[in-house]
């Protein structure tokens, strides 16, 4: 399909863009974009360290004291949690969060995600996004009529990131790491002409 390719400024550049019909013209399917944002945000979480508990402290199981007349609680083991050097009682334990999802269904997300924004009318193609003032980025940004969260991905980083950190409701990604899960929740997407080459060399490589 073609699609116009804009400047910064928000003019049509002298040519048109053909985008592969495999990578960014596919139906998007809520089941397969569910599952592999699912999968993402699971691969984000950390878990906690794990603790000691009674039964992996090495302490004596002997019973340190008679059973009456020492004065004391009738305790027959140095592992108990109210002992100094005795195990966590309820420690926090090791847990999973590392689902496996096949490399096919991880693919057909993001080019469906990609297709989503196509199908939307809410992807704009820039010419390239080289800039190096925030004041003057933002002013481009009025011009392409972006959403209020706006997701650009160049092909790699440059001083447009620098100048576009601190813009308010945008975010940007180098081609390489563009995912399902940001670019679901962006409003638009913006994607200079070096980022469509390496997305579709991606698949097709």
């Amino acid at each position: 399909m073609q699609v116009k390719v804009q400047s910064l400024a928000g003019d049509a550049g002298a040519a048109d863009i053909e985008l592969n019909d495999e990578v960014f013209g596919l139906e998007p399917r809520a089941d397969i974009l569910h599952r592999v944002i699912t999968w993402q945000l699971e691969k984000r979480r950390a878990t906690a360290r794990g603790t000691r508990e009674r039964a992996d402290v090495a302490r004596t199981g002997k019973k340190f004291g008679r059973q009456k007349g020492g004065g004391t609680a009738r305790h027959g083991d140095r592992r108990a949690p109210v002992f100094i050097g005795g195990g966590k009682a309820h420690g926090a334990r090791v847990r999973d969060f590392d689902p496996s999802l096949n490399k096919k269904v991880r693919a057909l997300g993001l080019k469906m995600a990609l297709s989503s924004h196509v199908k939307a009318g809410s992807l704009i193609v820039l010419d390239g996004f080289s800039v190096a003032k925030t004041k003057e980025l933002k002013g481009h940004f009025a011009t392409l009529n972006a959403g209020k969260r706006t997701l650009v991905i160049d092909g790699t980083t440059n001083d447009g990131f620098l100048a576009g950190r601190n813009l308010v409701g945008v975010d940007l990604l180098p081609a390489v790491g563009a995912n399902v899960y940001d670019i679901i929740k962006a409003d638009t997407l913006v994607l200079t002409r070096a980022a469509v080459e390496q997305l579709e060399a991606r698949f097709h490589g």
